[in-house]
């Protein structure tokens, strides 16, 4: 048997010292908006499509990657982490999927939830503050991330 690993963008939305989660439905924990990259989409560009439909929300990226200049190129977004995550693992220890998921952080000047048909509710996403985060029962990885996230929107 063979692992199948798919590309993944997340973006950690921060609006007035708050970070954007939600409960996923399948997986049962709370996390930012994201989703697979699609054909043709760079991790980027899927991330900011995800927040959009997720949450009718307009991100703009936080992004510091320095600009190379290149004749045929352009330098694209740095992800802020690059995750590996275990989809599905079996009761012998295999995983037969990953998602390689590429994290944004990105600013939004509302907290006015407004999703696009067929996706989650607006009362499924809870807007966390720092302090809210640390006390939160939520997986460590979406605290930790979600904390530095909202360090470098606010500056």
């Amino acid at each position: 048997m063979e692992t199948t690993r798919h590309h993944t963008a997340t973006v950690y939305v921060v609006s007035d010292g708050a970070v954007a989660l939600h409960e996923h439905p399948g997986l049962g924990i709370e996390i930012p908006p994201g989703g697979h990259v699609e054909r043709d989409e760079l991790p980027h560009e899927c991330g900011l499509r995800e927040v959009r439909e997720e949450t009718g929300l307009e991100p703009t990226l936080v992004d510091d990657t320095d600009a190379v200049p290149a004749p045929n190129g352009e330098t694209l977004p740095t992800p802020r982490h690059t995750m590996l995550y275990d989809v599905n693992v079996h009761d012998d220890g295999f995983v037969s999927h990953q998602h390689v998921d590429h994290v944004f952080f990105a600013q939004a000047d509302s907290r006015e939830i407004d999703p696009a048909d067929g996706e989650e509710p607006a009362t499924a996403w809870t807007w966390y503050t720092a302090p809210e985060l640390r006390d939160a029962d939520l997986d460590r990885d979406t605290v930790e991330i979600g904390l530095e996230a909202i360090r470098a929107v606010e500056g």
